[in-house]
């Protein structure tokens, strides 16, 4: 009996861990469901005035997913579908609610979760005020404290009459003029993003749109969804942003004078001293586009290996 007396004390312990961790469990549990039980009450919204005959002031979520559209993308927490109301085209882009899996499982791979339509409305809103042509944002409504169910939806203008950078150069229809004024401009965007605390985390040829007014060619920045917003943008960011951008044109008819150009507007510098001053940093922009076009490719582009030689 002795013998047995500190097994079972030691079995009663754990007992009591376990109904310990049970009730704490449950309490967390108990927790979540009150807040997914009162989170559709806690709502923010934004209606551009212009379209405010368009919408009621009530259930404002529950309308946008209503809208009748044809669906342009589909995916497990998102939807995007084309609409078109009083003559004019928008795109209604829905989101659902990321679920808890989800958001650990970008914390765990450092990663910040999107779990929602607010991202893209902030960092729209932010771009208006620098200057940087974008969607035009018509609607933002979000419903819900408890990040994992929140819903949200953003309504934007279509962009008409326009054209992907990664469209134009696929129909090869680029002038030595266009091609200069686009490296000016990609690299002056690309500028004003990073000293400003954004980066855009997609940052592709494929997500600029032009539209030509007379021999200035106007580019729109679109598809913001997972962009991030800081006091200051470090360098790992800015270095994945001008990569991406780097590798959407190694299969287009661009020369290394092209990117010199965007590395003298990006930097702010002569081209010489931005070699000199920021080499690492265009090295690893360098190297990561690299990386990036070798997933896909077995060997580079002759311009882009001569372009790395001359850069040395």
């Amino acid at each position: 009996m002795a013998l047995l007396l500190p097994r079972m004390q030691k079995y009663i312990v754990c007992l009591r861990e376990q109904q310990i961790l049970s009730v704490s469990i449950q309490s967390i549990l108990k927790c979540c469901v009150k807040i997914k039980s009162c989170e559709i009450s806690v709502q923010r919204t934004y209606i551009d005035p212009e379209f405010s005959h368009l919408f009621n002031d009530q259930n404002l979520f529950e309308q946008t997913t209503k809208f009748d559209g044809k669906l342009f993308r589909s995916l497990e927490n998102r939807r995007t579908t084309r609409v078109e109301k009083d003559g004019q085209r928008f795109f209604v882009k829905c989101h659902f609610g990321v679920g808890w899996r989800e958001i650990f499982k970008n914390l765990f791979q450092l990663r910040w979760p999107v779990i929602g339509a607010g991202n893209e409305f902030k960092a729209l809103t932010k771009l208006k005020l620098l200057g940087v042509s974008s969607l035009t944002p018509v609607l933002f409504v979000s419903e819900g404290l408890n990040p994992a169910y929140q819903r949200s939806c953003i309504i934007t203008k279509a962009l008409e009459g326009t054209k992907s950078l990664e469209d134009m150069f696929e129909s090869q229809d680029v002038t030595f003029s266009l091609k200069y004024s686009l490296a000016r401009k990609l690299g002056l965007i690309a500028r004003t993003l990073h000293e400003n605390g954004i980066n855009h985390r997609d940052f592709y040829l494929c997500h600029f749109h032009y539209v030509v007014n007379g021999k200035e060619p106007s580019l729109y920045l679109i598809d913001l969804h997972r962009a991030q917003l800081r006091n200051r943008t470090p360098a790992r960011w800015r270095i994945k942003d001008i990569g991406g951008l780097f590798f959407s044109g190694f299969n287009y008819n661009i020369t290394p004078r092209d990117v010199f150009r965007f590395m003298n507007v990006y930097s702010g510098k002569t081209l010489r001293r931005t070699l000199i001053e920021d080499a690492g940093f265009w090295r690893e922009a360098y190297k990561r586009a690299i990386r990036l076009y070798l997933q896909d490719h077995e060997n580079l582009p002759g311009w882009i290996i001569r372009m790395g030689t001359k850069s040395k």
